[in-house]
């Protein structure tokens, strides 16, 4: 299935190239130009070198970076864009050169072009007055390196239309961006306290509060990244900084202007000098200033409306790459505490002020609270989104709470006929939250993760069990606890980019919230067994073979895909159906005497041997006890209803996560490593086990 838009870039320089390249990897067409032919060819080869160094690192094969660049239209005319759905610019950040580049795209292209701007300073709504078609102008943030970095600021104007809005985000989600809608403002959202973060840094310098290393190692700690501000200008260009914090000066207030010394070094041409000792005594005082400025401005932009508390901190986690946002981060320190540091600093700089909102959460001591999910009806079909894209939707308890509000809301109006729940950015939902089932072991409060998933399952069952039709949207990849919500609905649409997994045998756990059980209603329990105990990938095409998928699509035919569900009424979703022959090899691997002997580590019989030799090796590194628990759990639930099987479920969780098998599993998976497991004896269905 092809997607059906077609788009162009201007200006195939670093950030241009990289833009294409990123659309054509998610299989977008792609038209790039630039005013010459030798620029369009440094274009290329910048795009070429970049896939070339993806393939010596494993990223991309040759054969995907063959279809990539074969999508990509390099040329210098720009009369190639006039079919475009979308064009980007990205050109040199100058009012003028960006506004005649908009009023000569505004004479070409089709009255259905959008025509963006990746403008990081600009107003997009004086870039739009170059135009006759205000409506269909709106700015696309994106962040280096853009074929790499997911976060992209969509930024409308006062004219641009909903519609224009509403089809720039799905081209953004189209080449897999996580998109944020914020205000056209200076700075607009991340910038807006990035830049401040590093102009301060240096006013520390300047002051004799430290050296350059020490700023940088406080920085690194207090705020949990991998570069320090001085190597990030390094990096990025000092000159950069400087003409940015001119920019917020001159938009904003004189807090912005940038210090005496970062106008010197960018006069002088040179990168900072990284070198010299570390002192940490001064790390306190140089992260409460830095704190200090980060929280102020942040909460300015929320006061004005900039973008809202959680997309703040998205940007700074998914575009910075930061640990925290800053109202996360606000949090962590106390709300209390946050408010005397941006007091202090309010004290002593000019132009810059203490918030609203962290003043009012600082009088009631309450800390910040973050919506992770949006509800929006539409042609009476209820969208519920798992907004939590920088941490690819995990559930935690907070989120499932949410999301049963969403839930009961969406049930109780009754103009809306159907629901359907999705997932935003990349992933439909990455399982549960492992941080929250470790802490939960380490405080020996595992009855914390009962009471969880025993809600999840009332959840869930209600999506089953609901009078409107529950769609799940898989459109990404999905996990554990994800892949079990998605079956749980009545129905599921899916694209290509849709999968399906349960790695719990891997994390010395098993799937909890009703994968194995559904999937056994689904498939049958051989099949349930192979998915689950390898945890091998169910892609979407493969389970729309097997049943298990109800429709698919392309992302862009999706709303009217739910709609005809909808339409259709409720059908039997376990209603029976024949598996396709080329899974009966797969169906005798996983009877019930060769996953003993799979278990026991013998090869299974009557089957290839290469079958036999890659089953037996890859059930070799999951969890013993969780094999066990997982074979046990199948053979039972094939018999019970989806509520006993629940019960079932539920009833095995305390001796499952008191065993050192699934803290070893869930520590080594959050620490990016395959866990070692030990065989250990233990009690499972009654019996033995070693």
């Amino acid at each position: 299935m092809t997607k059906s838009f077609k788009v162009g870039v201007v200006g195939a320089g670093n950030m241009g190239s990289g833009i294409a390249q990123k659309m054509a990897q998610e299989g977008l067409d792609v038209t790039l130009v630039d005013v010459t032919e030798e620029q369009v060819e440094r274009g290329l080869g910048i795009i070429k070198k970049t896939l070339s160094e993806g393939v010596e690192r494993g990223i991309f094969s040759e054969e995907q970076v063959s279809e990539t660049l074969n999508r990509i239209h390099a040329t210098p005319s720009y009369e190639a864009l006039k079919d475009a759905d979308l064009v980007v610019e990205a050109v040199f950040e100058d009012l003028n050169v960006k506004g005649n580049l908009f009023q000569k795209l505004d004479q070409i292209c089709e009255e259905k072009t959008i025509l963006a701007t990746n403008t990081s300073s600009l107003y997009v709504k004086d870039i739009a007055e170059f135009t006759n078609r205000p409506e269909k102008v709106i700015g696309m943030h994106y962040f280096y390196h853009p074929a790499k970095n997911r976060l992209v600021e969509v930024i409308p104007h006062q004219e641009t239309s909903e519609e224009t809005i509403e089809t720039t985000l799905l081209i953004g989600k189209l080449h897999n961006k996580t998109c944020i809608v914020v205000k056209d403002s200076p700075g607009f959202a991340v910038n807006r306290y990035f830049v401040p973060f590093l102009n301060e840094s240096v006013h520390l310098l300047e002051d004799g509060i430290a050296n350059i290393p020490t700023i940088d190692a406080a920085a690194k700690q207090g705020f949990d990244i991998g570069m320090g501000p001085f190597e990030l200008m390094n990096v990025t260009g000092v000159p950069i900084a400087e003409h940015s914090c001119t920019y917020l000066a001159k938009e904003i207030s004189e807090f912005y202007a940038p210090s005496d010394l970062l106008k010197k070094q960018t006069e002088l041409r040179e990168n900072w000098d990284l070198s010299g000792d570390i002192d940490e005594s001064k790390f306190a005082e140089i992260n409460r200033h830095l704190y200090a400025t980060v929280f102020g401005v942040a909460g300015a932009q929320v006061d004005e409306g900039v973008a809202s508390v959680e997309d703040t901190d998205r940007g700074a986690k998914i575009g910075l790459k930061w640990k925290f946002g800053p109202f996360e981060l606000i949090n962590k320190i106390g709300v209390k505490e946050a408010y005397e540091m941006v007091q202090e600093l309010d004290s002593k700089r000019s132009g810059f002020h203490v918030p609203n909102v962290l003043k009012e959460h600082a009088k009631l001591d309450q800390p910040f609270e973050f919506n992770y999910i949006d509800l929006e009806i539409k042609n009476a079909i209820a969208y519920i989104t798992i907004n939590r894209p920088e941490a690819m939707n995990a559930l935690n308890p907070v989120v499932v709470e949410q999301l049963e509000q969403a839930f009961d809301q969406a049930e109780k109006k009754p103009e809306v006929k159907g629901i359907a729940i999705q997932g935003a950015g990349k992933a439909f939902v990455a399982g549960a939250d492992i941080n929250f089932f470790i802490d939960c072991i380490q405080t020996n409060q595992i009855e914390k993760n009962v009471a969880f998933t025993r809600k999840g399952h009332e959840l869930f069952r209600r999506f089953e069990t609901s009078d409107k039709v529950t769609i799940a949207v898989l459109d990404g990849l999905s996990l554990g606890g994800g892949s079990e919500l998605a079956l749980s609905c009545q129905a599921i649409v899916a694209t290509q980019q849709g999968s399906m997994a349960f790695p719990e045998s891997g994390l010395g756990i098993y799937p909890g919230l009703g994968g194995m059980l559904r999937i056994n209603k689904h498939v049958g329990k051989e099949l349930a067994k192979y998915f689950v105990l390898t945890g091998r990938p169910l892609p979407a095409t493969v389970a729309k073979d097997l049943g298990i998928v109800t429709e698919l699509t392309d992302m862009e035919r999706i709303e009217a895909s739910i709609e005809k569900l909808v339409e259709n009424g409720k059908k039997d979703k376990y209603a029976s159906r024949e598996i396709p022959a080329s899974y009966n090899e797969i169906v005798d691997t996983f009877n019930e005497e060769n996953v003993q002997k799979m278990l026991n580590g013998e090869q299974p019989l009557g089957v290839s041997d290469k079958v036999a030799e890659k089953m037996t090796k890859v059930l070799s590194y999951k969890g013993p006890i969780a094999l066990e628990t997982i074979n046990d759990l199948i053979n039972q639930q094939s018999e019970l209803t989806i509520d006993e099987g629940i019960e079932l479920e539920l009833s095995y969780l305390v001796k499952t996560f008191e065993t050192d098998e699934a803290l070893t599993g869930l520590s080594a998976s959050m620490q990016g490593q395959r866990p070692v497991f030990k065989k250990a004896e233990v009690e499972v269905g009654g019996k033995q086990t070693q």
